[in-house]
C-alpha cells in the first residue's frame, strides 16, 4: 500500500484543473477516471479516501473481486479493455461504463443482456485513429456508421467516444492525434446523436493535450498508483 497515492491524486486534480483553466475549458468539465488494474483493494480505497468514485479496469475476472470487496462504496466502474463475446454479460450486469465498444455484436450483447432494471448502461465506440495493428477499435471512417447501428439499443446510451492515439513526440502531436476524434465526436452530435458528449482520451504521458482539445474523461493510472503491477487477467 503505498502512502504516496493521496498526495499524487491531490497533484492530478490539480494539473486537470490548471489545464481547464489554461484551454479555456469549464472547470469541473474533466472527469477523473483512476485507472485501477493490476491494483490492490487497499491501493484503492485510498483513492476512495480522497473522495475518487471513478475507477477503470480491464480484466474482468479482477475487476469482479474488486467490485464486490468494495461494494459499501458507491462507486462508478467503467470497463476499459479489449471485450471478449463470453465477457459481455458480466461486463453488462456490473459495470456503469464501457469504453471498449468497436462491434455493433458487442453492444448488441451488452444490450441484451443488460437488465432493465438497471440504468442504461453508458457506451463509448472506440476509434482506431491510427489504424495501428496493435490497438483494438473502429477505423475512422466507419465511426459513423457503427454509432447509427447502435445509438438505439435498449438498455445501453451511446455516451460518445474513445481512443489511444499513436504516442506523439509533442503536445502538437499529440493534439492532432486528439483533435480527429474530436471532430468525429462533433459529426455525430450534427447528425443528431445527442447523447454523444463524451470524449475519453488522454492518459499520464498526455493529459495535457488531452484537455486542450476537447476531452472529457481523462483515463490516469501511473501518475495515482505508480507502475503497474502484474496481476491475474481474465
Amino acid at each position: 500500500m503505498s502512502a504516496c497515492i493521496p498526495e499524487k491524486i491531490r497533484e492530478v486534480r490539480y494539473q486537470i484543473s490548471h489545464f481547464e483553466k489554461i484551454y479555456q475549458r469549464p472547470a469541473g468539465s474533466v472527469k477523473l477516471l483512476a485507472v485501477s488494474k493490476t491494483r490492490s483493494c487497499q491501493d484503492i480505497i485510498q483513492a476512495i479516501d480522497c473522495g475518487q468514485n471513478a475507477f477503470g479496469e480491464n480484466y474482468v475476472q479482477e475487476a469482479l473481486g474488486k467490485i464486490s470487496d468494495l461494494s459499501s462504496y458507491n462507486l462508478e466502474w467503467h470497463f476499459i479493455g479489449p471485450i471478449q463475446s463470453n465477457k459481455t454479460k458480466t461486463i453488462a450486469a456490473y459495470f456503469d461504463w464501457v469504453h471498449s465498444v468497436d462491434r455493433s455484436k458487442i453492444a448488441q450483447r451488452l444490450s441484451e443482456q443488460r437488465s432493465p432494471t438497471l440504468a442504461p448502461l453508458k457506451i463509448l465506440l472506440q476509434v482506431n485513429l491510427d489504424a495501428e495493428t496493435s490497438k483494438a477499435g473502429v477505423a475512422l471512417t466507419e465511426i459513423e456508421t457503427l454509432a447509427h447501428a447502435v445509438k438505439d439499443l435498449q438498455n445501453l446510451e451511446l455516451a460518445g467516444l474513445m481512443a489511444i492515439p499513436a504516442a506523439g513526440k509533442n503536445i502538437d502531436a499529440q493534439r492532432a492525434g486528439f483533435h480527429k476524434l474530436a471532430e468525429a465526436r462533433d459529426k455525430l452530435l450534427a447528425q443528431g446523436i445527442s447523447t454523444c458528449q463524451h470524449l475519453s482520451m488522454g492518459m499520464s504521458s498526455d493529459f495535457e493535450a488531452a484537455i486542450a482539445e476537447g476531452s472529457t474523461i481523462v483515463r490516469i493510472g501511473t501518475d495515482i498508483f505508480g507502475p503497474r503491477n502484474q496481476a491475474n487477467k481474465g
